[in-house]
């Protein structure tokens, strides 16, 4: 990855969890999308895109539930159950009072 494209994707990550721990339930879920799909040049990472649908599903999104059982199907037990734990470390870090499924 160029080094534009890199600030570019470091640019879009900051932005969008800026906006995720102010409590916008559409940063959540386009997180989700971003690691899910490698948008902007982030590399795809299902844990990390199924922590992000699931943190959206618990705030309301319906297409945050879609598309974490959609990448469910795509990963191992223990990948979800670590995107599982890590939803929980960032819901007790930025002050969610939801539980993550």
């Amino acid at each position: 990855m160029g080094a534009i494209s890199q600030k570019s994707a470091e640019f879009l990550l900051r932005s969008r969890l800026a906006d995720a721990e102010a409590g916008n339930v559409d940063a959540l879920f386009e997180l989700g999308i971003t690691y899910s799909t490698g948008r902007g040049g982030v590399a795809v990472d299902l844990v990390e895109a199924h922590k992000w649908f699931n943190l959206a599903a618990l705030s309301g999104s319906s297409r945050g539930q879609e598309c974490r059982a959609e990448i469910a199907l795509e990963m191992t037990a223990r990948e979800i159950a670590e995107a599982q734990r890590q939803a929980r470390a960032w819901l007790a870090v930025s002050g969610g009072h939801r539980r993550a499924a």
